[in-house]
């Protein structure tokens, strides 16, 4: 996991249609695209994810499905993205395949443990910062506790919660190799110009960590 990845959120895309608020994401660069829906029904979800599995296939970036390990074998969806409340590892792993990208929210230090005996593909270190788009969390991790995370864990790390252009270098500073956004794309005046400019503070910070 490398790069910027896109978590998106319908209700911040305004009067936009959240598809081309996908494409244009794509269009600048984003590396991984996670659809997330909590408030719509099953068959909205598949429908949407059916356009968006379109487009990343065009673009060649994996899509990743929020919660719904339903949704995403519906769509044939590259991977999930699991949080402490939904479906274990191991089922998901069963469901979904040993192919499929699995990743895991972690919210406190003992979900950090205990993703360290598990193959996800990568630990989501959330929130990072204070965000309204995550209100149900159990801890903010901060700068700290992403170097503290990366220290301990065998996992790529994707940060996530309050990030943007501002913060996102500081976040790949302290330990994060991916850095997932939603506002900062889906609620962008121009989402095109905003992911590229995202993008370009990402991988300057990660060329710059390697150094």
């Amino acid at each position: 996991m490398r790069g910027l990845y896109l978590v998106t959120d319908r209700t911040l895309c305004g009067n936009r249609p959240l598809v081309d608020i996908v494409h244009l994401a794509l269009k600048g660069g984003v590396a991984y695209v996670q659809l997330r829906e909590k408030d719509v029904s099953t068959r909205l979800f598949v429908d949407v994810s059916q356009k968006i599995k379109t487009l990343t296939d065009t673009f060649r970036v994996p899509l990743i499905i929020n919660d719904r390990i339903d949704v995403a074998l519906a769509v044939e969806a590259d991977g999930v993205h699991i949080g402490q409340e939904d479906m274990s590892y191991e089922a998901a792993r069963k469901l979904m395949g040993p192919r499929a990208i699995i990743g895991l929210s972690v919210e406190t230090w003992d979900d950090v443990v205990t993703a360290q005996e598990l193959d996800v593909d990568y630990i989501s270190v959330s929130p990072v910062f204070a965000t309204p788009t995550k209100t149900d969390t159990k801890n903010i991790w901060g700068l700290e506790g992403i170097s503290r995370i990366k220290d301990y864990s065998r996992h790529p790390l994707v940060a996530i919660g309050g990030l943007n252009v501002s913060n996102a270098a500081d976040a790949v500073m302290a330990g994060a190799d991916c850095i997932a956004v939603v506002s900062a794309i889906c609620a962008a005046h121009d989402p095109l110009n905003a992911t590229r400019e995202l993008l370009d503070t990402v991988l300057t910070a990660l060329k710059k960590r390697a150094t």
